[in-house]
């Protein structure tokens, strides 16, 4: 398969991961997967490269779009082979900034380190110096995050739920409070506590309508968030239900 074929399925696994932006419009030409329109506080449009490094994915979240038990094709790129294919766009001016994600295909720590590594390459093999947002996956060693810290401009992870019951309503495979509350508070504290990181800011994202959760114990769990980090903004995702996932048959929330 191509890397261009491989772009496509990717580009497309990502679609559902809100980042730095009000909307997400999604690039129409088939030839250049993956280019979304970040729009800023102040209107200004700015066109990020959005992919997955593998839709592989362990996790069972029943809403996901790459969850464990769904049936699609699954395929990664390798950090040379994704950097090569954002540069390519880059240097025709076709974006200005690059947002990776992946799913957890196996060892969390791998996983990270095919993230690190690739951005790794594009800030010291080949010089890029503009824009990146990397994801953090739950249960990231602190290690990777540093790293991560250190390479990407803004770096997120997803919180997906304001409870810890309401995370077990969408994943069996996640730990609340050690995979995703641990890890944020690791982000916050490496970013206000040393000079290595001065020009990283975290965000996260919350999957609102696909548990039982309500809008006052998201709010809750946001003002406490706020309250103990520099968080630098929340995005709330409305569910949509995904065919062959757990949740298909479920009321979109609109």
């Amino acid at each position: 398969m191509s890397t261009l074929e491989k772009m496509k399925i990717l580009t497309d696994s990502a679609q559902y991961d809100l980042c730095d932006y009000v909307s997400h419009n999604k690039s129409s030409q088939v030839n250049l997967p993956g280019i979304y329109e970040a729009i800023g506080h102040n209107g200004c449009k700015i066109p990020l490269f959005k992919t997955l490094l593998t839709n592989k994915c362990k996790n069972d979240c029943k809403y996901c779009i790459n969850q464990s038990k769904r049936n699609f094709t699954r395929l990664e790129l390798s950090p040379e082979e994704l950097a090569k294919a954002f540069l390519g766009y880059y240097n025709r001016g076709l974006v200005n900034g690059l947002f990776l994600s992946s799913g957890i295909s196996g060892d969390v720590d791998e996983t990270m380190e095919k993230q690190v590594e690739t951005v790794s390459i594009l800030r010291k093999k080949y010089g890029y110096d503009d824009y990146i947002h990397l994801k953090v996956v739950p249960g990231a060693s602190k290690d990777s995050i540093k790293r991560a810290m250190a390479l990407a401009n803004r770096v997120s992870i997803n919180i997906e739920a304001a409870t810890p019951s309401g995370l077990a309503e969408l994943s069996s495979t996640k730990d609340y409070n050690k995979d995703i509350l641990k890890r944020l508070s690791w982000i916050n504290s490496l970013q206000n506590k040393s000079t290595t990181y001065p020009n990283s800011t975290h965000t996260t994202q919350l999957i609102v309508g696909a548990n039982g959760e309500s809008d006052k114990e998201i709010l809750e769990r946001m003002e406490k968030i706020y309250k103990k980090s520099d968080l630098k903004r929340t995005y709330f995702s409305a569910f949509t239900p995904i065919e062959e996932t757990e949740f298909s048959k479920k009321e979109a929330c609109s």
